[in-house]
């Protein structure tokens, strides 16, 4: 009952979400895959990059979200958001329930992992590699309390795993934490570790091996393995720009949720209220420093954080007695929950609604209609959409940063949007013969003040500009 409850707050909290400005060029890149057979390596999508090459990181998940598409349209991409997300965060609650023993307890473990979450529910691949994160704690876990054999099952994990986020590399710093604690047992106050039997160690060696080994099963080889490291080290443009990666605010609520947990979990230790071992330590740890050097990551930091949480409030609460479980009233809650999952989906025309509020929709109709000349500049966040919309038109930068980082265009286009560059030095360099900018953004209210641009069509967010000589030809 309560995992059907999760499943509700996860349809409540995504059932808006529906237009994320990445999406779409996930979604055109798994119609790509779908359609040639043939994993793109380099890009066809932007005229600025000059084909630059690309790592096809998450071409696995992008040929599931295509799929989606093809089998319901906008609905089927709901759907499978939904299910994602209600995916993450119930194995979240299974994770919490192994690590605690008290499914009461572990259903509070799940409610951090879903407000944790929130940052990053969207349709994109980066779902999946998180719902990957949970079964890797999963797998070690029943591994080193149960049968070894379950470490086996991480090579075939990290085989998935690699093909669809870069987040493997997580995936195999946090096995590696748990290699390292193996080996220390002390008990120093509260802080604890016990050192595992030497032949459970070894088959969980043998399956880190394997599994690093497995990353090897991608399109491109050891350059797919090393583009996350490539990400970290040699893109400051997309780290300093973006607003996803830049550090937490403390002070916004998952900020001050971040510091309540880790302030519960140490005074519980500080109290003698419950243990802390060595291996949660350093979990809480690197969780915490890549929640707080980057937003999208204070999901990494309550998947890290519930199930400890979770086991050191395990006697806090009554555990679940199933003597005592009335089955009827529990049905009928269930029986509710769906029925509200059933009314909450959206309909086609809110998708739809929902697409129109936060994508050019209106502006690529009538760029269609008046076969306005290109080379288009366009508003980064509205590149996906069109990649998606107007293949016709190819754009000048999308949520595809690190191709734009390499190619140098990332640079460019910030220092022109944020106006630390010459406004006119970037249209004449590409040749630019429209602009498709956000109503909100500060380049739509300089380029009325160029006298060589004009405003020729505007909504509720988006506006279009064209060179005054193209705006008079269209005139007559």
């Amino acid at each position: 009952m309560l995992a059907v409850l999760l499943a509700v707050l996860a349809v409540l909290t995504v059932r808006t979400r529906f237009d994320d400005p990445d999406m779409w060029w996930h979604l055109k890149m798994g119609e790509v895959i779908c359609t040639t057979h043939a994993i793109p390596l380099a890009d066809t999508f932007s005229y600025t990059t000059n084909h630059q090459a690309s790592i096809p990181q998450e071409w696995l998940a992008q040929l599931t979200i295509y799929s989606a598409y093809k089998w319901g349209g906008y609905s089927g991409l709901m759907l499978w958001l939904c299910f994602f997300s209600g995916a993450l965060v119930i194995a979240g609650y299974g994770l919490c329930t192994l690590y605690s023993g008290n499914l009461k307890v572990a259903f509070l473990g799940a409610m951090l992992i879903w407000l944790f979450g929130t940052i990053a529910f969207s349709i994109r691949p980066q779902v999946i590699a998180y719902l990957l994160l949970i079964a890797e704690l999963l797998l070690i876990h029943l591994g080193r309390t149960r049968n070894p054999r379950w470490f086996f099952w991480l090579p075939l994990l990290f085989a998935l795993w690699i093909n669809c986020h870069g987040s493997f590399i997580l995936g195999i710093v946090v096995a590696g934490i748990f290699l390292f604690a193996s080996f220390f047992s002390f008990q120093a106050g509260s802080l604890a570790s016990a050192r595992w039997e030497p032949r459970r160690r070894k088959i969980f060696l043998l399956a880190l091996l394997l599994s690093v080994a497995a990353l090897f099963l991608n399109p491109v080889g050891v350059r797919q393995i090393l583009y996350p490291f490539d990400t970290l080290l040699n893109m400051p443009n997309l780290l300093g720009n973006v607003q996803e990666w830049a550090p937490l605010d403390m002070t916004e609520p998952r900020g001050i949720a971040l510091l309540l947990v880790l302030l519960c979990s140490f005074l519980l230790v500080a109290f003698r209220r419950a243990e802390l071992f060595l291996d949660e330590l350093l979990l809480l740890v690197l969780g915490t420093w890549l929640a707080v050097s980057h937003v999208r990551m204070l999901i990494i930091f309550g998947i890290l954080a519930a199930p400890i949480l979770s086991r050191q409030l395990s006697t806090s609460w009554e555990g679940y007695d199933a003597k005592k479980d009335r089955i009827w009233p529990n049905a009928v809650m269930i029986a509710a929950s769906l029925l509200v999952i059933w009314l909450a989906f959206p309909s086609s025309r809110n998708l739809q609604q929902q697409v129109e509020m936060q994508s050019p929709v209106k502006a690529v109709q009538f760029i269609n209609a008046n076969h306005l000349p290109g080379p288009m500049l366009n508003e980064y966040g509205f590149g996906g959409y069109l990649i998606w919309a107007a293949p016709q038109h190819a754009v000048f930068i999308d949520g595809r940063t690190d191709i734009y980082e390499w190619s140098g265009v990332l640079e460019e286009f910030n220092n022109w949007a944020t106006l630390r560059s010459n406004p006119h030095a970037l249209l004449q360099k590409y040749g630019i013969g429209f602009c498709l900018l956000s109503r909100q953004s500060a380049m739509a209210r300089v380029l009325p003040l160029l006298h060589e641009w004009k405003a020729v069509y505007s909504d509720n967010n988006s506006v279009i500009f064209v060179r005054a000589a193209v705006a008079s030809r269209e005139d007559k």
